[in-house]
């Protein structure tokens, strides 16, 4: 059953789409692309969007499908708010590889904020977290000491999206077999410095009230940080940079 059960996970929460190491990335500006060796047998493919006198970077966690050939085409934007970009994708996803579960992909996260300190002063690291990518922020803004954190879309934990899924019937039976957890409510308890929180009003993937759980959680744990939960009416999962609300409170938090 446990064997099952990671299998189910594999292909529900991962939808990564494999590309060829000798694949050629074109995004019609300058970048740099790495490939970090990281702990566990891990190889993981980097993109870096440069900029003049940048403020910063973003060090950008992606969702949970495809590959940077998508994400690197989304994270490069945010330069236009004069932040240099890192975006990482996750074992098994385009040119990265290595044996994956979940203690391996934190480490890989934090191999990733480690390479963005060799390069960058800590307190000029933004963490940000999309969907998937919010378990990823929260781990590493936990244990580190960036600038902020800015989640997108993501959720109080696995588990709480199971439930939304599944009936109760089946919830009991396949939770104590689940192999990840992403227990974002816990890793988000260590966060010490500004947050904030953006999440769609009819997003029907990640529902707002988990989003909202996982705020409350931030909120009763660090009373005195700044913190914002930016409800986009009518937002979706995917959507939100449509919405010119986003991008105007994206611009105050990263004036």
């Amino acid at each position: 059953m446990s064997e099952l059960m990671k299998y189910f996970q594999e292909k529900v929460v991962f939808l990564p789409k494999v590309l060829a190491d000798e694949h050629q990335f074109d995004f019609g500006e300058n970048f740099e692309e790495h490939l970090l060796e990281t702990p566990f047998g891990g190889k993981i493919n980097i993109l870096h969007f440069k900029i003049k006198k940048p403020k910063g970077v973003i060090l950008y966690f992606h969702g949970n499908a495809d590959n940077l050939h998508r994400w690197g085409k989304i994270a490069m934007k945010f330069t236009k708010f004069h932040y240099d970009v890192l975006v990482m994708d996750y074992r098994g996803y385009g040119k990265s590889s290595g044996p994956r579960n979940e203690n391996f992909l934190y480490s890989d996260a934090q191999s990733f904020y480690d390479f963005a300190k060799e390069n960058y002063d800590e307190g000029n690291i933004v963490v940000y977290g999309r969907s998937l990518g919010g378990a990823f922020a929260t781990k590493v803004a936990g244990e580190n000491q960036p600038k902020m954190v800015i989640l997108e879309a993501t959720f109080f934990n696995l588990q709480d999206i199971v439930n939304r899924w599944l009936p109760v019937k089946v919830t009991d039976k396949v939770s104590p077999k689940m192999t990840y957890h992403f227990l974002s409510n816990e890793n988000i308890l260590k966060v010490k410095v500004p947050l904030y929180q953006f999440h769609g009003t009819k997003d029907l993937m990640v529902p707002m009230k988990s989003g909202k759980k996982l705020f409350r959680a931030f909120e009763n744990s660090s009373p005195n940080v700044e913190k914002k939960f930016i409800e986009i009416k009518g937002g979706t999962h995917d959507d939100l940079v449509n919405y010119e609300e986003f991008r105007e409170e994206l611009r105050k938090i990263l004036k």
